[in-house]
């Protein structure tokens, strides 16, 4: 190519680069949460500090493990309801039935894991299996588990145990939270995830499941092993939340059903499935989080998170729209 051809490229090759990072629902929701940790960080000189950076991690984390397990339904093309069952059940088994110490924190983890994995099969085999729509199969096993939550606590109340509490909000050695190795670590696992056979099956099933199918992939096996999976995560953000507020609610998980889907939404995850992923779901969690906390320091009232975060969710949709209509635009 002469010299006179590649500089007449180079604009486009530009152009190129700025569409691919607009369409990027991870890229867009990252510079988002960068905005406002710097818009954080002035009005709050201790923001990046070593417990400001602490705080942050263990107040997001729950609902990023959450939006975690519900952007993978998502990619799949269904909606899963049950994670406000799933959360408050957890959290109120935590706070009443977990001795302290060591063993306390491993009977914690089989609680989380295991409630999460026994909803999250229910949940996959009612919508792979039976073919019923997920919506209606998982606000079922979120009545349930929410009316089990009940039973155990009628009440705010409860004591989490200092082991679970300090040993999942606080600093390994040095200034390394916790919350923030966990997150680390949940993105490794996504990352080999999507690499596997069931993962690209995921993002196949989602995109068009007839054509999914007839390419060989068991759609209901995908299905199936994804709503397991979210539930484990839904379970995860239970003993977490269980962690940060060292107390059991009932209605724990209430927040997180129109959380988690603001949270799917801002990270760039399509509710038509296939296009979407996990770190983009957990950085929406964060910077929904973030946003709280930059609203409560510039004195404004908690009535208006709402409306804020709801605003955040509409531009979210719109930018994730014309994300949808550049990644065709590049496709053609």
């Amino acid at each position: 190519m002469s010299a006179s051809n590649a500089v007449s490229a180079a604009p486009f090759r530009r152009n190129g680069l700025v569409t691919r990072l607009l369409g990027n629902g991870t890229v867009n929701v990252a510079v988002v949460y960068a905005i406002l940790l710097i818009i954080f960080a002035v009005s709050q000189p201790d923001a990046l500090t070593g417990s400001g950076i602490t705080d942050l991690f263990n107040n997001a984390l729950p609902l990023a493990l959450a939006a975690a397990g519900g952007g993978l339904v998502v990619l799949t093309r269904g909606f899963d309801l049950s994670v406000a069952g799933v959360v408050a059940l957890t959290n109120v088994l935590v706070a009443t039935e977990v001795p302290d110490g060591p063993g306390g924190v491993v009977m914690a983890l089989g609680i989380a894991v295991g409630i999460g994995l026994i909803v999250g099969a229910i949940n996959g085999w009612l919508v792979a299996y039976v073919r019923l729509q997920s919506i209606a199969s998982t606000l079922a096993t979120m009545i349930v588990c929410s009316g089990i939550a009940l039973l155990v606590l009628d009440a705010p109340g409860g004591n989490v145990p200092d082991a679970v509490v300090y040993g999942l909000t606080g600093v390994l050695p040095g200034i390394v939270p916790v919350a923030a190795v966990i997150a680390i670590v949940v993105v490794l696992l996504w990352l080999a995830l999507r690499r596997t056979d069931w993962g690209v099956g995921v993002y196949a099933v989602g995109a068009d499941e007839m054509a999914a199918a007839l390419a060989g992939v068991p759609v209901r096996r995908v299905k199936f092993l994804a709503y397991c999976l979210a539930g484990v995560f839904y379970g995860l953000a239970g003993l977490m939340l269980s962690a940060v507020t060292a107390t059991g609610n009932p209605d724990a998980g209430t927040p997180y059903l129109l959380l988690m889907f603001a949270a799917i939404a801002i990270g760039g995850t399509a509710f038509s499935g296939g296009r979407g992923g996990m770190i983009g779901s957990m950085l929406g969690a964060a910077t929904l989080t973030l946003l709280q906390k930059v609203l409560f320091s510039a004195g404004i009232s908690s009535f208006y998170t709402g409306i804020f975060q709801g605003i955040v969710m509409i531009l979210a949709v719109m930018l994730g729209g014309l994300s949808a209509k550049i990644a065709e635009g590049r496709r053609r």
